[in-house]
């Protein structure tokens, strides 16, 4: 329950600095964005201590964990990749209008004799 009551709180005053951002609409938008980023880390303090707030780091300290065991590709296979995309999607454009003419032309001109003016 007071779980609740303390997610409950950090959306109020998430809502509260949203409600500030358009009540000081004559201030400077540095001052409206103060007001918005206080609310929302009011609320996420807030949120913090609670259940899924600590579950929430936990999932976060995982991810981390799980992407430092990750290889990533070095420059070269990442250009290599790249390149190998690049021509296939050329390759692929230049059979598209080839096809793309071809019809056109057999439909337009061959079997319904329009002529292009």
């Amino acid at each position: 329950m007071a779980d609740k009551i303390k997610l409950g709180l950090a959306a109020l005053l998430l809502a509260a600095g949203v409600a500030g951002f358009y009540y000081l609409r004559d201030s400077a938008a540095i001052v409206r964005l103060a007001a918005i980023a206080a609310g929302a880390a009011a609320g996420i303090a807030v949120a913090w201590f609670t259940a899924s707030g600590q579950q929430f780091l936990a999932f976060l300290r995982d991810v981390i964990t799980e992407v430092k065991k990750v290889v990533w590709p070095s420059r070269k296979e990442s250009l290599q990749t790249a390149g190998i995309v690049f021509a296939f999607v050329l390759v692929m454009a230049v059979f598209l209008w080839v096809s793309d003419k071809t019809l056109e032309y057999l439909l337009y001109d061959l079997i319904l004799g329009w002529k292009k003016l």
